[in-house]
């Protein structure tokens, strides 16, 4: 086990962050009374496991406290099961660290967000309602993916059911500070998938796609975050059984991408022209909407994920 510490610069909240996940149906996420963010997912490496104990200190004045985390890295399941040390190598450990930072948002510079509400009275109602919410993603864009995939022409809360199965059944299985969780399969496990309740043979060859399609180095968030926007979003599309609204999601909740306006989810588009008093048909108005949200740059994704939260009531004032 090694400890690392990130300092957030700007605004920001786990308890917030942990109000989301409860809330949030793909996460599956209970917590608990002790403040402490628990998580397990496979790494970036795809070939191990990362479990990790996350907490955060008291605020400072002018800036958040520091998160502090501990993490314990596993090898893939189908390897002995004595954990490896995070810390063993400045590999292993610093990769850990860069993907919860990813996950939390922290690896973006959020200095100038609270800036964007002396202009918008929207942003700064969404401010006041969500202090300290940063977007929390998906553990990748493997994972967000493979979400896209199981939750197809599906209840969102039947892709729960089965993405939570799939990790209790071919994830790996830790102990993080006396809670049991269920990482989801890394892209070797998944490949080794032959059928599963509640999933066609067809998400099931798509799922191997997207294994093999990870293993190749081509859900790497950093190359898509380093990627134009359309590019990075074509390169989605490409995968099998991703269109553009998955595409979307992989890119900005899987890769955490802070500064894209989702062209295609008609919810959010509702939920922007409710906020700003456009009238229904303006929802529709997607250039529209667009000249609106350049305003919120480089935090689009951030804005974006305020209003998702205040149209589903989730992840509310925790102050």
């Amino acid at each position: 086990m090694t400890a690392a510490v990130l300092t957030p610069s700007g605004p920001f909240s786990l308890a917030a962050s942990m109000c989301f996940l409860e809330g949030f149906t793909p996460a599956s996420y209970q917590g608990t009374a002790d403040d402490v963010l628990r998580l397990a997912f496979p790494a970036d490496d795809g070939h191990s496991t990362v479990a990790v104990a996350v907490r955060q200190e008291e605020a400072v004045e002018g800036g958040a406290g520091r998160v502090r985390a501990e993490f314990t890295m596993y090898p893939d399941p189908d390897t002995p099961a004595d954990p490896v040390c995070a810390g063993t190598g400045p590999g292993p450990g610093e990769a850990a660290r860069a993907q919860l930072a990813r996950i939390l948002s922290l690896d973006v510079d959020g200095s100038g967000f609270p800036g964007l509400a002396a202009a918008d009275p929207v942003v700064a109602g969404l401010m006041a309602d969500y202090p300290g919410l940063r977007p929390v993603c998906f553990h990748s864009p493997y994972e967000a993916a493979a979400w896209a995939i199981i939750g197809h022409r599906i209840r969102m809360t039947q892709a729960a059911a089965i993405k939570a199965r799939l990790a209790e059944r071919h994830g790996r299985r830790v102990r993080i500070e006396g809670r049991t969780r269920y990482a989801f399969p890394t892209p070797p496990a998944l490949r080794a998938i032959t059928r599963a309740p509640g999933l066609t043979e067809v998400k099931i060859e798509r799922l191997h796609a997207l294994a093999e399609a990870a293993d190749a180095g081509e859900l790497d968030a950093v190359r898509l975050r380093s990627m134009p926007v359309d590019d990075a979003l074509a390169a989605l599309r490409d995968l099998p059984g991703i269109g553009p609204f998955s595409a979307e999601l992989i890119l900005i909740r899987g890769a955490g991408h802070p500064d894209v306006l989702p062209r295609h989810e008609p919810r959010l588009h509702a939920a922007m022209a409710d906020a700003y008093g456009l009238g229904e048909a303006a929802s529709g108005d997607i250039r529209r909407l667009a000249g609106i949200a350049d305003r919120w740059q480089p935090y689009r994704s951030w804005i974006a994920l305020l209003l998702r939260a205040r149209a589903a009531h989730i992840g509310g004032r925790t102050s």
